[in-house]
């Protein structure tokens, strides 16, 4: 059995409608239930789900031989795992955001809050910014509102959030996308396999 890693919520039901386009479909997946681990013998393959940012531990692990996570928890987290593919779904920004009429003093310590402190560090120190990181877990836009912060790292979709809380984008970081991924000692003993997957879902996603 493959095992195969899906992100929770509505861009794991588009990653695995890609997957059951490319003839690896497992029907139960679709059924209204609880479960959360779904086989189809007859196509070798075990998916199930879990939480978005838990699918490249599951994948370095080798719990899961396979998955698909977005490209800002890869940045953030650097699992030791092989990127195959850019799916082309789940697209968004990594941005920095700022109250409105923002303008930055190089004179002083900028203070930026973040989900994604790893990400942060490397693009301020890319430019040389010295920062004061502060480590949020959750209502990221309200740390400058608050005084908290300066400015905020955080991916940015719409942008209705933002401009709901008074903020705007600043600087776009790094775009965001979601990305097929895969356990190094999986990949070498089952590459067959997963590049078969591979290269069907790179026909998909062209369509």
């Amino acid at each position: 059995m493959l095992n195969i890693a899906l992100p929770k919520g509505r861009l794991g039901e588009k990653v695995y409608d890609m997957f059951e386009k490319a003839g690896f479909e497992c029907p139960a997946i679709k059924e209204n239930s609880r479960k959360l681990i779904f086989e189809k013998p007859e196509k070798n393959v075990r998916y199930f789900w879990v939480k978005p940012s838990d699918v490249a531990i599951y994948v370095e692990r080798g719990a899961a031989d396979i998955g698909v996570a977005g490209k800002d928890i890869l940045l953030e987290y650097e699992p030791d795992v092989f990127e195959l593919l850019d799916l082309d779904i789940g697209k968004c920004r990594m941005a920095v955001a700022a109250p409105e009429g923002f303008r930055d003093s190089p004179s002083r310590t900028l203070r930026v809050a973040t989900k994604f402190s790893n990400i942060a560090g490397k693009y301020y120190a890319s430019k040389g910014r010295d920062i004061d990181i502060i480590h949020l877990n959750g209502s990221i836009e309200i740390a400058p509102i608050l005084g908290l912060s300066d400015v905020i790292v955080d991916i940015v979709e719409t942008g209705t959030t933002l401009k709901e809380n008074n903020l705007e984008v600043i600087e776009t970081v790094v775009p965001i996308s979601a990305r097929l991924i895969a356990n190094k000692s999986s990949y070498r003993f089952n590459s067959e396999i997963i590049e078969t997957i591979n290269e069907k879902l790179f026909e998909i996603k062209g369509q």
